[in-house]
């Protein structure tokens, strides 16, 4: 599917594209690569945050994956509509003493004519897990594998 195809008004296949390359980008943990799916002056709230722009953003990512460290995402589609995606997702990560944690959340997105996200309002909660039963274990240096399971295989 070429970009030029990834632009609003979205279908069922184009939104599932949009969710997946967002997914193998959030997994690359590369600031640069992430925040240019973005406007300019997109606008955010992850958790407590809110910010504006494609730098914060940047700024946001780097200090994320500094403390959130061997994160692994799954993302999966909830709804669409002509320029919104819905998004819920699981990713898993550990801190610097070695505690794991599953995060669960729910994104809405909207995007520009151009097809970069002009919103983001994220909702998350960690939970504490052991290590054991993390379920997100591909190799860190790449995207999930297709055959992983995505979330509506997972038990919550």
């Amino acid at each position: 599917m070429t970009a030029k195809k990834l632009v609003p008004p979205f279908d069922a296949e184009i939104a599932m594209a949009k969710v997946r390359m967002a997914e193998d980008a959030w997994n690359s943990r590369d600031p640069d690569r992430v925040c240019m799916a973005y406007t300019e002056d997109s606008h955010w709230r992850n958790r407590a945050e809110v910010f504006q722009g494609r730098e914060q953003i940047r700024e946001f990512l780097r200090r994320k994956w500094d403390k959130e460290l061997d994160y692994r995402l799954v993302k999966e589609m909830w709804a669409f509509g002509e320029n919104r995606i819905a998004v819920r997702f699981q990713y898993e990560w550990h801190d610097d003493a070695g505690q794991w944690y599953r995060a669960y959340g729910n994104e809405n997105w909207e995007f520009s004519e151009s097809g970069l996200m002009r919103r983001r309002e994220a909702s998350i909660n960690d939970r504490p897990i052991q290590e054991s039963d993390r379920r997100f274990d591909w190799d860190a240096s790449g995207p999930r594998p297709a055959d992983h399971p995505g979330l509506i295989d997972s038990p919550v």
